[in-house]
């Protein structure tokens, strides 16, 4: 007689613990009124790293893209585009103390499927990054 409450108990733990584990998925949403952002990194042509995030904020799309080449000091020539359109670029010299620079823009939100798209270029060294991800 003394197993049945453990029976109970160990149903009413899973019970409990299985809702709490699951809830990060679903609130890591981003906020501000828009759906959940994308995310994708990957290797530049030399030894570089990029970063590229979009989300839906209200009636724009926020992107935030990074490149870290571990050296500070460089200049690299920016562009990002929706959907092969180009909605910012410039110039950025990666700083201390990582040796790496990051750019933040928001964009209308046009209809339909968005693809929003990182190109980054150092001059000096020739390496380039190109990241891509998608939205909608």
């Amino acid at each position: 007689m003394s197993f049945r409450p453990l029976v109970l108990a160990v149903p009413l733990a899973l019970a409990l613990t299985v809702p709490l584990a699951a809830a990060p998925a679903f609130a890591s949403g981003g906020g501000g009124g828009g759906g959940g952002g994308v995310k994708a990194t990957g290797k530049c042509t030399a030894s570089s790293t990029w970063k590229l995030k979009a989300k839906v904020d209200n009636s724009n799309i926020q992107i935030e893209a990074e490149v870290d080449s571990g050296r500070v000091g460089q200049t690299w020539a920016w562009r990002l585009a929706d959907n092969g359109t180009a909605v910012a670029s410039g110039k950025a010299k990666t700083v201390a103390p990582s040796g790496s620079f990051s750019v933040t823009r928001l964009t209308p939100n046009l209809a339909g499927k968005d693809r929003i798209t990182l190109r980054a270029t150092n001059a000096a060294t020739g390496e380039a990054c190109t990241g891509v991800v998608s939205l909608g």
